[in-house]
């Protein structure tokens, strides 16, 4: 009887883990999401990561079925990269720090205005 709840109990643990695994989409269709996701053309900045360690800088030019050409800013030379060499795609858009950093001082000044006026308003009761 231990044994049969025992493997029960594996079995309805590895379901859950099994349906999540084959959902997991692979590394070639998460880099054309993300390469489709950049976009085309110079404001369409990236840097990819190759299998072999080298990476390549610039804007995605064009993209189609099997792969897609990056041009460097600089000297607009094209490189045509296929979807399965590539490891890592890495969007060059913004300054996400400094986004953050605004962000987190704008709700700090909201906080620091909204306890002044409250202590304002407790004060005057």
């Amino acid at each position: 009887m231990k044994r049969i709840c025992c493997l029960l109990s594996i079995l309805l643990i590895m379901t859950p883990i099994a349906q999540v695994i084959a959902q997991t989409p692979t590394n070639l269709d998460h880099v054309k999401k993300n390469v489709a996701k950049l976009g085309v053309g110079s404001k369409a900045k990236a840097t990819i990561t190759l299998h072999d360690g080298s990476k390549v800088k610039g804007y995605v030019y064009s993209a189609g079925d099997e792969d897609f050409v990056v041009r460097d800013k600089k000297t607009d030379k094209p490189t045509t990269i296929r979807y399965a060499e590539v490891k890592n795609v890495d969007d060059n858009r913004g300054h996400h720090t400094a986004k953050l950093v605004v962000l987190f001082v704008g709700i700090g000044a909201a906080v620091t205005v909204a306890s002044v006026f409250g202590a304002i308003l407790a004060n005057e009761r």
